[in-house]
């Protein structure tokens, strides 16, 4: 019987038969990075039912490093919350994990919903004030998201 491994590499593939003396080497095309290492963080936020109308609606972040630009009401104080927050590994848009016990508490109708790249990689996270985590979760990312009313 033969068994077959491929070992992936942007340089090349290699295929090799166990049992077998065998060894191919296929060159592959060059692929095209991500996003350009220069190119800022480009993030869509969509706020609704904050309880204070100015808060809500869709705003444009872009960050370049800490410095922010774009439709967003606070958009230097934003990236730089996310600046800080990655410089401490975390992932600003990671969702609350399942197995988490969280407090029952009802923060309010507010929900969010952030999209676009950040640091080069695709983000399409959900925010809610659903209960203690999902409050810590929307308060840990201010002011990136309005202060929410309950």
């Amino acid at each position: 019987m033969l068994r077959r491994i491929v070992l992936t590499s942007a340089a090349s593939v290699v295929a090799l038969g166990l049992g077998a003396p065998l060894a191919v080497a296929v060159p592959l095309p060059q692929l095209p990075p991500l996003l350009a290492a220069d190119s800022p963080d480009a993030l869509t936020v969509t706020v609704e039912q904050t309880g204070n109308p100015a808060a809500d609606g869709t705003f444009r972040l872009e960050c370049d490093g800490d410095r922010g630009s774009g439709t967003h009401p606070r958009a230097d104080r934003a990236c730089a919350r996310l600046a800080a927050l990655s410089e401490e590994d975390q992932d600003p848009f990671a969702p609350v994990p399942q197995d988490r016990m969280c407090t029952q508490q009802h923060g309010g109708p507010a929900t969010a919903r952030v999209t676009g790249t950040w640091h080069g990689r695709e983000v399409d996270a959900r925010f809610t004030r659903t209960n203690g985590c999902e409050i810590a979760r929307w308060e840990s990312l201010q002011p990136v998201l309005p202060m929410a009313r309950s």
